[in-house]
């Protein structure tokens, strides 16, 4: 299953300086597989490390010397790592808080080696008390579930990420095109980003049995959370979590999520289930200048489900169900909204934590909200997403007028147009979002 990611993990490797690689993410993201399917077509030989199902490799890690550790990891298992030739993988990382440590000795003492780590619920290692992440020594790379366009070629339509790749608004989609994008759209809605339940769908083409994967994984998530907090926390993580997929696009207010369960328990859980990388938070930004981080708020703010999959699974309708509405008025078109905060994220640049955020003004009479704020380059621009054909763009055209903004973004399956300055570009076109607005900059 190809992985964009690929191509900066190749850069990686061919760097005349790299640092030890951290692989960051949820649980179920495809992290292992990709540092595996890298390590087996680019070096001569791996070496897999795994420190849940090995814990006899944590000796080696009792000294932080990398020749050293090396040399102990050889007489444990029988295998040579030669830098330049080798790439040295420590799954599961998390289990072994001297391995993590260890990285920063990797780049100081033999920056000629190629180390790449991962691991389950990292985040909650990295961000402990005790754990100093090596500033400085250590580079990291964020990894999601697939995106539409990675999606696409997993299922073989590479040339339809090509084609997408060269429309202008000189050379419109073809219908025929539109249509069948469409349908694969409609069926990433159903199916999501996630490897392994993508994998059931190749392999079975059966949407029942993909939908009880997408249930086990749920069950999975609730399944870990024993590993990163008490059981007193538990049940307002569990409510959270099943709360999440009808709290999309809604301005995150705690007390509403469950009045039996007071704000600061619930506020405790979704800093979890974020830290987890289930939830991401989509925060206020006043919009009136870069960075956009800078001019946000901490106390308002959205959230979205980490896969639009497992979102419309908790929903359980049944596929036949799913398949026969309105794409993009399923649930009140939350999960539009969804798919392109997901999608955005997507396509940031993967060596930072992404961000999210979204404007809003409350006024009498003369309130108004954009779905998204994004930067491209210098520029600002104000998205608005549309679950139907149809619907004003009233709150698009304020921010556009309030924030002298040159250009905004509606999406939604209107042909790619631009009318006076908002320019509509189809959902399964967010990739090209960037490259679309520059050429109108110009």
């Amino acid at each position: 299953m190809h992985r964009d990611l690929m191509v900066e993990l190749i850069r990686w490797k061919n760097a005349k300086e790299h640092m030890p690689l951290l692989l960051r993410g949820a649980r179920q993201v495809g992290k292992t597989h990709l540092a595996v399917t890298f390590g087996q077509t680019h070096f001569e030989n791996m070496l897999i490390i795994n420190f849940e199902k090995e814990e006899k490799y944590k000796l080696a890690f009792d000294t932080l010397n990398p020749k050293d550790i090396l040399n102990r990891l050889y007489l444990q298992s029988g295998h040579s790592v030669q830098p330049g030739k080798s790439l040295l993988f420590l799954d599961e990382i998390q289990e072994c808080t001297q391995a993590l440590k260890s990285l920063r000795y990797f780049k100081e003492d033999m920056p000629e080696l190629h180390v790449i780590a991962a691991g389950s619920l990292l985040e909650f290692t990295l961000n402990s008390e005790n754990m100093r992440m090596p500033v400085g020594r250590v580079e990291s790379l964020f990894v999601k579930p697939l995106s539409f366009y990675e999606y696409l070629s997993a299922l073989g339509f590479q040339h339809l990420r090509q084609y997408l790749n060269e429309v202008t608004l000189k050379t419109p989609i073809e219908p025929t095109a539109h249509d069948e994008l469409c349908e694969h759209l409609r069926n990433y809605f159903f199916i999501g980003g996630l490897p392994n339940v993508l994998n059931e769908y190749l392999s079975s083409h059966n949407l029942e049995r993909v939908q009880i994967k997408q249930l086990n994984l749920a069950q999975t998530y609730r399944d870990d959370f024993g590993k990163y907090a008490n059981k007193t926390k538990h049940q307002p993580m569990k409510t959270l979590l099943s709360a999440a997929p009808n709290l999309i696009g809604k301005k995150f207010i705690y007390s509403k999520v469950d009045p039996d369960i007071g704000s600061r328990e619930i506020k405790i859980a979704l800093n979890y289930l974020v830290e987890a990388g289930l939830l991401y938070k989509v925060h206020h930004t006043n919009a009136s200048g870069l960075p956009l981080n800078a001019l946000a708020s901490e106390k308002h703010f959205k959230v979205i489900f980490l896969d639009i999959g497992l979102s419309n699974a908790s929903s359980q309708l049944s596929p036949e169900t799913f398949l026969q509405k309105d794409l993009l008025l399923l649930n009140r078109g939350i999960q539009t909204e969804q798919f392109s905060g997901q999608e955005l994220l997507a396509y940031c640049k993967p060596y930072i934590q992404s961000e999210l955020f979204y404007w809003d003004r409350e006024k009498q009479n003369s309130s108004a909200e954009v779905d998204y704020v994004i930067n491209v380059n210098d520029h600002i621009i104000p998205i608005e997403v549309k679950a139907g054909k149809t619907g004003s763009l009233r709150s698009l055209q304020i921010f556009l007028n309030e924030k002298n903004a040159q250009l905004g973004v509606r999406l939604s399956l209107k042909p790619l147009e631009l009318h006076s300055r908002i320019l509509s570009i189809p959902l399964y076109m967010i990739a090209e979002i960037p490259r679309l607005v520059m050429a109108q900059m110009k």
